[in-house]
């Protein structure tokens, strides 16, 4: 795969005059730097964006990447220059993009543009453009358990604990101070089992907003005894069944 330069501008005019690298509120160019930094490293296992290298260049204030052969993240860029269906996109990607699209529709009336050589034009996210998921109905509320290795515990402004899942991805659920606080256990980087609240896509399966309600025990290892009792009564209440598949569809009203 060609590795490609990107850059993605940002114009806004909110602070009463046109930003650039020259002049350019804090707090804005902090921002814009943390959302860039967010939509290049996606959310694929190990991306830490460590390796990222980036210049600010002419533009309103422009990031212009070094040479990036990342799959995922130029798979996504065809995608937005096609489409303004964002379901489909990373869904770190697609958090940055609702935020930026929602910036450009406000009084901010802020506008970020995406290039690369690849692209025959840039993508473009203005007031006049309609970024959106439309999975919205898709999220519903939900209380369960989840396992996982803990890597990160704690957090000077927002508490928070991180967990890698055994599908690799990394879920960050938010949990109050006293959780950790009155933990008796060494969590970091073992294997646990969690109770959160959170919302659950139904078609993608991912988590947002998880909050971390508590650490729950559990023993991986058999009770062979207790698995010999549960062979003996299943035994016993299938033994006048002479072929249980039969005897299954029969109940679901199969009968041939």
């Amino acid at each position: 795969m060609e590795a490609q330069s990107i850059k993605i501008s940002l114009h806004d005019e909110s602070a009463g005059y046109d930003i650039s690298p020259a002049r350019v509120p804090l707090v804005t160019l902090r921002t814009f730097a943390n959302d860039v930094h967010e939509f290049l490293r996606g959310e694929a296992p190990g991306a830490d964006g460590a390796s990222l290298e980036v210049a600010v260049v002419e533009g309103s204030l422009a990031i212009l990447t070094g040479p990036v052969t990342d799959g995922g993240l130029l798979a996504d860029l065809r995608h937005l220059a096609r489409s303004d269906s964002i379901d489909s996109l990373n869904a770190r990607r697609r958090t940055v993009v609702e935020r930026w699209q929602k910036a450009a529709k406000s009084a901010r009336h802020a506008r970020y543009s995406i290039s690369a050589p690849m692209l025959a034009r840039p993508v473009v996210i203005s007031a006049e453009s309609d970024f959106r998921s439309d999975d919205a109905d898709q999220w519903v509320r939900v209380e369960r358990y989840v396992r996982g290795e803990i890597e990160d515990l704690g957090g000077s402004t927002r508490t928070n604990a991180h967990i890698r899942l055994p599908d690799g991805h990394l879920l960050k659920v938010d949990t109050d101070r006293a959780v950790l606080r009155d933990e008796k256990i060494n969590r970091l980087y073992k294997p646990a089992m969690v109770r959160i609240s959170a919302r659950y896509n139904v078609v993608t399966r991912e988590y947002r907003d998880a909050r971390l309600i508590e650490f729950v025990e559990y023993d991986t290892r058999i009770d062979e005894k207790q698995l010999d009792r549960l062979f003996e009564r299943g035994a016993r209440a299938w033994s006048g069944v002479a072929d249980a598949a039969e005897w299954v569809e029969k109940l679901r009203g199969n009968e041939a």
